[in-house]
């Protein structure tokens, strides 16, 4: 088993523990391939852990009924909704009652103090680090709402190179960033030490008196805005 599997079959477990009812057959059924998918490419390279994110979640629903979300984060200040919309025949025959009735749905969530982020299937499955990259832009403009009153932001080079790391899930060498950026191995130093000086990366190894690798600090990418 992978990293992820392990984690995420000891995740969806404890989740499948704590319910019961309509509640564990709506986790049954509806943490599918496109939700575990999205799990795997998208939000377990960025953060290499699961915590704080529920699957299948149920809210009250603007009728006073109740709905599912597909993954909700609840961490303050954030309450963020992600859904995961597949494509298919039945999108075409939607009624317009149904297609009002989503909206009022969404912006029900929003008037309540919800974030939205909705991801395709397609988008998942074939351009992650896109959909990473929107989850960092949110992420890091609201946990930079915590309490501090300055905002940290990565420029274009930088988010760049943080989402070339994700994406490749290895280490950062200077060589790599020579090749991404096609800089000098006097400059690529140069911007690797300023992301290690922000927190961003962190020495790979311990006691060497110059650092020739460098892996992402997962824990503090939320604490950016990009």
């Amino acid at each position: 088993m992978s990293t992820f599997e392990t984690a995420h079959t000891q995740w969806l477990a404890a989740h499948q523990t704590a319910r019961a009812g309509e509640r564990f057959r709506r986790l049954v059924e509806g943490h599918s391939h496109a939700e575990q998918l999205f799990l795997e490419q998208v939000w377990y390279p960025i953060f290499q852990h699961l915590e704080d994110l529920h699957p299948e979640y149920e809210v009250g629903d603007y009728k006073e009924g109740t709905r599912f979300l597909d993954f909700a984060f609840l961490r303050a200040p954030i309450r963020l909704a992600i859904e995961i919309d597949g494509y298919g025949p039945h999108l075409s025959k939607i009624s317009r009652w149904q297609f009002s009735d989503q909206l009022m749905r969404q912006n029900s969530l929003i008037i309540e103090g919800w974030q939205i982020l909705r991801f395709s299937y397609d988008d998942v499955k074939e351009r992650p680090k896109l959909c990473q990259q929107q989850l960092l832009q949110l992420m890091g403009r609201r946990m930079a709402q915590r309490g501090s009153t300055t905002t940290t932001r990565l420029n274009p080079t930088e988010k760049e190179i943080i989402l070339h790391a994700l994406d490749k899930k290895k280490d950062l060498r200077a060589s790599d960033i020579m090749s991404l950026l096609e800089v000098s191995r006097y400059k690529a130093c140069r911007i690797l030490r300023k992301l290690h000086h922000k927190n961003i990366l962190r020495p790979k190894g311990t006691g060497a008196k110059r650092i020739h690798r460098y892996q992402i600090n997962t824990d503090q990418l939320s604490d950016y805005t990009l």
